[in-house]
This record gives structure tokens, C-alpha cells and sequence, in this order.
């Protein structure tokens, strides 16, 4: 298990962006963000799919401590960080980064990758975001700083069309309609929650009783 510390430390295709990849130094690393409340196999599937599309070398995945624009988590930080360790465990390219927990506060996407660049220069970031968050990418801080900060890469999801304000590449992933919400509902109502978390995950949330109301 991972143990939160109190301190800080034209919309161009997947092939053109092969191109330039290949021509950058330092590792490339695909950053996902989210609560993950908990982690499914929907998050599991999109970054498994970018980073092979891209050719990056990890994915990082990277809890928000309080997200800007949504309810907070209704489990704690240390159980948000658990379960990604789980749900990750067996992907050696798949890394938990807890920066936005140690920070603590409210979680703003573009401090965490001004922290990345200037700590970890060499590496070329790209930030993996969903469609129904590129609509909404104007409410973000600081929005265009986030496209000079890394390569912004969006995710299509049902019913949330491509509406793309910033330079971005779009890459496809199989449509799979599973949402942290969704598992939280299903928990609540009894039911069955095997094959949409992974089965560390539910083992996990079955034996601390999360998100049951």
C-alpha cells in the first residue's frame, strides 16, 4: 500500500503524432488525472490504449487531492491511493504519483505539470483527457498554459462530441461505459460490481465496506 506524506515534493492524428514523438528525447509520459473513485477497468483500457497508440514509455496516474469541479471523494485520500496501487500493480508501465495528495489542497492540473517540467525537464508529457472534459477545458486554470505544458491528448467517449479548443491529438479506445459513478451506485444497491473494477479493487473495497450508504 502506498503511505500519503504530508509534504510536497488542426487536430492532428495519431500517425502525425507518432512522427513527432519519435523525434523527442527523454521519456514519454502520459499523465492521467482524475479522483478515481474508485479506479475501473474504463481507466485501465484508455490508458493501456494511449500508450501504445502513442508509443509512450508510462502512464502516470495522478489523484486529485480536491477536484475543482467536482464533489469531493466520498472515501478517503489513503483509500483512493490504495486502490490505484492495486488496480495497477501487474503493468510495470503503469506508475502511481501521488503529488497532488502530498500537496494537498485544491487540485489544478496546470501546478502539477508546472511541478513536472521543472523538476523532471527531460521528460515530454502528455496529458490524457476525456471528451466530456475537452468541452469543458475552458473552466479549467489557466487552459491554454496546459497545451504549453504538454501535448494535450484527447480520449472520444460516447455522447460528447469532438469539440476541441486547443491543439490536440484524438485517439480512439474501445467504448466502454463504465464510470466511477456507476460503480459507487452499484455497490449502494447490492450489486455486483465483478468485471467493471478490477479484482484487487473489489476485493479491496469489499473488505474495508467503501461506498456503501
Amino acid at each position: 500500500m502506498i503511505a500519503i506524506a504530508k509534504n510536497y515534493q488542426k487536430t492532428p492524428t495519431v500517425e502525425v503524432a507518432e512522427e513527432k514523438i519519435e523525434s523527442k528525447k527523454g521519456r514519454q509520459i502520459g499523465i492521467l488525472g482524475g479522483t478515481f473513485n474508485p479506479i475501473h477497468l474504463g481507466h485501465l483500457i484508455v490508458a493501456e490504449q494511449v500508450m501504445t497508440k502513442l508509443h509512450l514509455d508510462e502512464i502516470w496516474f495522478i489523484p486529485t487531492n480536491i477536484p475543482p469541479l467536482k464533489d469531493q471523494p466520498v472515501v478517503s485520500a489513503q483509500d483512493r491511493a490504495n486502490m490505484l496501487e492495486l488496480g495497477t500493480q501487474d503493468n510495470p508501465r503503469f506508475q502511481v504519483k501521488l503529488f497532488e495528495l502530498y500537496r494537498g489542497g485544491v487540485s489544478y492540473t496546470v501546478d502539477t505539470l508546472r511541478y513536472l517540467r521543472e523538476s523532471q525537464p527531460e521528460n515530454h508529457y502528455y496529458l490524457i483527457i476525456g471528451s466530456d472534459q475537452v468541452n469543458n477545458l475552458g473552466e479549467w486554470k489557466e487552459p491554454t498554459k496546459l497545451a504549453q505544458l504538454a501535448t494535450l491528448v484527447g480520449v472520444q467517449r460516447a455522447g460528447y462530441p469532438q469539440k476541441a479548443e486547443l491543439p490536440m491529438i484524438w485517439v480512439d479506445v474501445p467504448a466502454i461505459a463504465i464510470s466511477s459513478t456507476l460503480v459507487r451506485q452499484t455497490i449502494a444497491i447490492g450489486g455486483s460490481i465483478r468485471y467493471l473494477v478490477p479484482d484487487t479493487v473489489r476485493n479491496y473495497i469489499q473488505k474495508k465496506g467503501l461506498y456503501h450508504e
